[in-house]
């Protein structure tokens, strides 16, 4: 692996909340050019692993972005090169759509002009361009975390390899936008980002991961492509049910039914 293709590298990461362990000695390295998915029931530690991965709880464990620990970067730019959607973003001010987006800018040397015409563009692929004028406050919970999307996505738009963090970024979306938001996840992979998504539905991590990473009481269990990582045995050994997992029709990802 060339040390360029290597966007995030973490090793030996625990957590502990008192005598609580959270995460038990996880050793990753995320790529770029992959969608990466972390599965796992509630309280596996997925979103305390992404919180530690971009450095939102503080930690002392050994983390490297593109080959250079967390510490040496300097944060305007790695905030350049690194996005981060969490699960609840709050906004109290009553900024209307467009000057939420265009948050995603504050990072950016960028004209005003310039920085218009990337929000506009993100607004676009995130489905909210009819939204531009309207008061943030006044979205529905969708629309809110599409909106955060378009924010994000405009912060990373200046370089190819970057890494993005959606943590899960369907929970609150319709059908059709579930699908639009993991094929942007995709589209961000395929152009030379890491992506690392947190989902719960199986069957999207299986249909848009290169890679799936279960987790359970903070340890892992499961690491490969979707076929190797998604089956009955991991399913029902980790959530508690019995699971049929065939191969979708035409697009052949595994399909998850219960049995």
């Amino acid at each position: 692996m060339s040390l360029s293709s290597l966007a995030i590298s973490a090793n030996n990461i625990s957590y502990r909340i008192g005598s609580k362990i959270i995460l038990d000695d996880i050793n990753l390295e995320l790529r770029c050019g992959e969608v990466t998915t972390l599965l796992g029931p509630n309280g596996a530690g997925k979103s305390t692993l992404l919180k530690l991965l971009c450095d939102e709880i503080t930690s002392f464990n050994d983390i490297r972005y593109f080959g250079k620990a967390k510490d040496q970067w300097d944060s305007n730019e790695l905030a350049k090169r690194l996005g981060v959607l969490p699960q609840n973003s709050t906004l109290s001010f009553a900024f209307n759509v467009n000057e939420v987006v265009e948050l995603g800018g504050l990072p950016l040397a960028l004209s005003n002009q310039a920085l218009r015409e990337i929000t506009s563009g993100m607004m676009q692929k995130t489905g909210i361009g009819h939204l531009a004028e309207r008061s943030y406050p006044s979205l529905s919970g969708g629309e809110k975390q599409r909106v955060h999307l378009a924010r994000v996505l405009t912060q990373v738009s200046q370089y190819k390899q970057k890494i993005v963090m959606l943590d899960e970024p369907t929970s609150a979306l319709d059908l059709s936008h579930q699908h639009n938001t993991l094929k942007l996840a995709r589209e961000l992979a395929s152009e030379g980002a890491a992506v690392i998504v947190v989902l719960h539905d199986l069957n999207l991590a299986a249909q848009y991961s290169d890679r799936v990473i279960v987790l359970q009481d903070g340890k892992l269990q499961a690491d490969g492509a979707p076929w190797e990582a998604i089956t009955s045995e991991m399913i029902e050994n980790v959530y508690g049910h019995k699971t049929l997992v065939q191969a979708h029709p035409t697009l052949n990802f595994p399909v998850v039914f219960a049995a």
